[in-house]
């Protein structure tokens, strides 16, 4: 007769990802000016990324209160429009516009990601405690997207959760969660329960980013993984328990259940290298591993017009790339919808070569329509090159590299046109923050007078002031009346 070892009822210690990662949030201070810096930069693109994502019914219809009409009193204001939410509504709805057209930051490692999703939970939190009254500012705000960029990318830079199939949402959510906990006034303990939360909640299988699956909810996911976060931190502020062992539980927990058993590992310990060296999505509406093929391609199609020739007369198109791109967005056949085409690298190289241009309504069933496209697309292929995908890792790289190398019909082969780092690089950010503020300029023009555009320029563009400007000041200036 055999016995059997019933489960130990005592609870553990928690595990230490959780401590670190509250330790960090409660203790950590951010006294790196390049951070707060390039966090400015971040909150001002990723406003009008959202912004931007307005002018699509398809977002907008999704937005607003559950229920037609309400108001929340001291609610959170989202900008652009005239809602005033509740805090996981109002989370939704701002990181649901964000991230809309794929235009707003991104980070790229053995995960990759776009770390100012958190801003949907960060600012629908720090809006609505300030119109109750709280003492919280702009400098709040970046210090808050500071430390939920470094936890998001701490987490991506050698854990691979695409590998397993789930979607790098997890991380905004986990991310988001410890951030608002802070600053909901949750403790650091009720921070590490906050975050088993995060971590136990269900996860978001990334198929909706890959075919045949692509659609739309790739855009609401990190508006989704927001509102999940601030709910889950208003239930351990009101109480609710932690799981001290969510990750590392035999059989039960995150690394048996989802992550094959295997635990994360760390590069570097937290602190502000992530924001300092996140990627700006600046010239064009693309998943960033396809932003330095469609700026060759742009040089391609100038160079195709010097030679009085055009994308018809091209015979062949071989795209070098890293091995991210390829896994990711390299796709054959029928694109079905915008989020089909905005994650496909022939399709991304193909517009530009034929028309010269890439734009968010680039990616409609109208623009796509052309039959040219399908028939460029159709002469493309992509191969790996090992030195992209060695250089994409390294930490003092972070290298995007794409080239492409055309071939006519004539038999002319026009110099390959390699492009290692985008515009929106670390290493080009002198370059890029001009073109940065461009983008933002022409983000607001669409939805504000020329008199509030200049307030809101003259507000954002003085840093001194700008930091101690009060939270929900900040997001009055961008409500519609």
């Amino acid at each position: 007769m055999s016995t059997h070892q019933g489960e130990s009822t005592l609870r553990p210690d928690p595990d230490k990802v959780l401590t670190d990662i509250a330790d960090y949030v409660h203790n950590y201070k951010v006294d790196s000016d390049l951070a707060f810096e390039t966090a400015r930069l971040c909150l001002i693109d990723t406003i009008g990324c959202g912004l931007e994502g307005l002018r699509f019914p398809d977002c907008a219809n999704l937005l607003g209160p559950v229920v037609e009409g309400t108001v929340v009193p001291n609610g959170t204001k989202v900008p652009g429009t005239n809602y005033q939410l509740d805090p996981i509504r109002g989370a939704f709805n701002i990181g649901t516009m964000i991230r809309w057209l794929d235009y707003n930051d991104c980070f790229l490692a053995a995960e990759w990601g776009h770390p100012s999703d958190n801003l949907g939970a960060i600012l629908a939190v720090a809006d609505h405690l300030a119109r109750q009254g709280q003492n919280l500012t702009v400098r709040d705000i970046l210090e808050g997207m500071i430390k939920a960029h470094e936890i998001q990318g701490g987490l991506a830079l050698l854990n691979s959760f695409n590998r397993v199939g789930l979607d790098h949402v997890l991380l905004v959510k986990v991310a988001s969660t410890a951030v608002v906990s802070k600053m909901l006034g949750l403790s650091r303990a009720q921070t590490v329960d906050a975050v088993s939360q995060a971590f136990v909640d269900g996860q978001s299988l990334r198929t909706y980013r890959h075919a045949p699956n692509t659609g739309p909810r790739k855009s609401w996911a990190a508006g989704d993984a927001c509102s999940r976060a601030v709910n889950l931190a208003l239930l351990v502020k009101k109480g609710e328990k932690g799981l001290p062992s969510v990750l590392s539980a035999k059989t039960w927990g995150f690394y048996d259940v989802l992550f094959k058993g295997k635990q994360f590992e760390f590069q570097i310990p937290y602190s502000s290298y992530i924001m300092e060296n996140v990627l700006f999505k600046i010239s064009y509406p693309a998943e960033f591993h396809a932003q330095t093929a469609v700026e060759a391609a742009h040089t391609v199609y100038a160079k195709l017009k010097e030679l009085g020739k055009t994308a018809e007369d091209i015979k062949s198109v071989r795209i070098r790339t890293q091995e991210a791109a390829i896994r990711i967005i390299d796709k054959h056949g029928p694109l079905d919808n915008f989020a089909d085409r905005d994650h496909a690298i022939n399709y991304m190289v193909a517009y530009p070569l034929i028309f010269g241009e890439l734009t968010s309504d680039s990616y409609t069933d109208k623009s796509a329509s052309d039959p040219r496209i399908d028939q460029l697309r159709a002469k493309m292929h992509c191969v790996e090159d090992k030195s992209f995908s060695v250089n994409y890792h390294d930490p003092a790289k972070r290298s995007i590299g794409n080239a492409l190398l055309v071939e006519l019909n004539d038999g002319t082969k026009l110099d390959e046109v390699e492009v290692e780092y985008p515009v929106g690089h670390k290493r080009r950010r002198a370059e890029g923050t001009p073109l940065l503020i461009n983008k933002f300029k022409r983000h607001i023009s669409h939805h504000f007078d020329e008199a509030q555009q200049k307030k809101i320029l003259d507000t954002v563009l003085d840093a001194a002031s700008f930091s101690r400007l009060p939270v929900d000041k900040f997001t009055d200036l961008f409500v519609k009346r």
